[in-house]
């Protein structure tokens, strides 16, 4: 069934992966086998150094990458554009981002037909998406399959993305953590929709984490849309059926901003927050120390940096620095890095708005 083109639908099933890299050591060390010089500022991906930033290959680079209709979507754009500007010698290509299947086919296969040397794609419907993808491929254009997986791993040569089912686990275990010696402790959850599997990984990683905490139950779960509106009207049905509990967690930040304004509204300040994916908005409430929200676990757009990194890597047939191999790996999975007071300057800066 093919994602529907609203802003709930902007991430797909995540298959296991043949190799788990890091978003801050891939950023690094992705297009070279030689060591970078300079160190991680923990700034955002696109203005981290790049590693071997000596003009190599000229590589052209074919883009085509969703609407910018969510804050994660403009961000993943955004990454990418600013992401190839710090190579002399990449040149981008990038299509005006589709929410539309059939007009982002139309936009990939132009692409091909302009004979870029690699495709980065991030469908706007993986499985519509995979016949292109292969027609790229079979045209000798590897292809950086980003974020929402086409049906078959013969339609790229590497796939990058995020860990739905690592959210859940990220948050669970954090909030476990900050709950473990409660007695009767309990949460509740505030999903994304129900019919996204990416939704169900994340709920599946946090019940898993919270089986480590006999102490602590999950007394009510509702479902959004990933949108301001429907974070906070789910979130006032949550509160008014709830009169006690101790945490929440909430899928996305993006519908986190109207989460807050119900709880805000309803005057509650009696539990603690953990959001997901990592908007600046969060990561602002978090270093302010005020009010619920204390964390939120990362699903980087900075994803989309590291997918024209490893896309010169492939244009200029390298590998990554750091690794024994000559080539790149197949997938990468980045981590779900929890990011809260401990280490909010460290992130502040890769928030997307």
């Amino acid at each position: 069934m093919p994602e529907p083109t609203s802003v709930s639908s902007r991430r797909s099933l995540l298959f296991g992966a043949a190799a788990a890299v890091t978003a801050g050591g891939l950023l690094t060390a992705c297009t070279s086998n030689e060591p970078s010089d300079k160190s991680d500022d923990g700034s955002k991906a696109a203005d981290q150094p790049v590693a071997d930033s000596k003009p190599g290959k000229q590589v052209t680079i074919g883009f085509a990458g969703p609407q910018a209709d969510h804050g994660w979507l403009n961000a993943i754009n955004d990454n990418a554009k600013e992401r190839a500007k710090k190579y002399s010698d990449v040149t981008l290509e990038a299509t005006e981002g589709s929410n539309d299947t059939a007009a982002q086919i139309g936009q990939v296969e132009t692409l091909i037909n302009k004979k870029v040397d690699v495709l980065v794609v991030l469908p706007a419907d993986g499985k519509a998406l995979t016949q292109v993808g292969l027609k790229a491929m079979r045209a000798g254009i590897p292809v950086v399959n980003l974020d929402r997986i086409f049906d078959t791993p013969q339609a790229y040569r590497c796939w990058i993305g995020g860990d739905n089912y690592g959210m859940g686990l990220s948050a669970g275990n954090y909030i476990g953590e900050k709950l473990k010696d409660k007695k009767n402790a309990k949460v509740v959850e505030l999903a994304g929709l129900d019919n996204l599997e990416l939704t169900k990984q994340r709920s599946q990683g946090f019940d898993d984490a919270l089986k480590n905490y006999p102490n602590i139950k999950k007394v009510a779960r509702q479902a959004a849309d990933f949108t301001v509106e429907s974070g906070q009207a789910k979130m006032s049905q949550l509160l008014q059926a709830q009169k006690n509990f101790d945490a929440l967690w909430n899928h996305d930040d993006d519908q986190g901003v109207g989460a807050l304004r119900a709880i805000e509204q309803a005057g509650r300040d009696d539990f603690l927050m953990v959001g997901g994916a990592g908007a600046r908005s969060a990561f602002d409430a978090i270093k302010s120390g005020r009010g619920v929200l204390k964390a939120t676990v990362l699903y980087p757009p900075t994803m989309a940096a590291s997918a024209i990194d490893l896309a010169r890597a492939l244009g200029q047939g390298k590998g990554i620095g750091g690794m024994a191999e000559f080539e790149i790996p197949a997938h990468v999975t980045l981590y779900s890095a929890v990011v809260d007071e401990s280490n909010i300057d460290k992130y502040m800066s890769t928030g997307f708005k």
